[in-house]
């Protein structure tokens, strides 16, 4: 057989849609490029997004006054001097960005202005803290984010 400009583009085709193929193989088998949505209702919560936005802008007066702190027992939150703690329901979400695996929310039960997230649910690391919580027939919202 011999070796001419046919046969040279062809092959050169072929070895580079095998090399194509390759790349595209490893790259969704690999495990570092398994990225998970941020939530698993990601659409459902689009909708509620509005809610959200509400929520924010109502608590914009308190969300200065919230102060974070951790302590050897944990993270401890307080609440704005001005609320009456007796008052406030609602929950803390927790997401870690890096494992979805260890958000959890926690629900929102004072006997102070203080309420105390346990230590031994926190991972050093980054967290996303939302406090979802209804005063006064209102819902508030009030994001932070800390490195724990």
């Amino acid at each position: 057989m011999k070796f001419n400009w046919g046969t040279g583009i062809v092959l050169a085709f072929a070895a580079f849609i095998t090399f194509i193929l390759y790349f595209v193989v490893l790259a969704s088998t690999d495990n570092r490029a398994n990225h998970d949505l941020v939530t698993e209702e990601y659409y459902k919560e689009e909708l509620a997004y509005q809610n959200e936005i509400d929520a924010l802008t109502n608590a914009r007066d308190y969300a200065p006054q919230f102060t974070f702190v951790k302590h050897e027992n944990g993270l401890a939150i307080t609440f704005p001097p001005k609320m009456n703690y007796k008052d406030i329901e609602g929950k803390v979400s927790l997401y870690r960005p890096s494992n979805k695996h260890l958000d959890f929310d926690f629900p929102i039960s004072l006997s102070s202005k203080h309420l105390l997230i346990p230590d031994k649910r926190l991972l050093d690391g980054r967290w996303d803290i939302k406090i979802y919580w209804n005063y006064q027939g209102k819902e508030h919202l009030v994001k932070k984010s800390i490195t724990y």
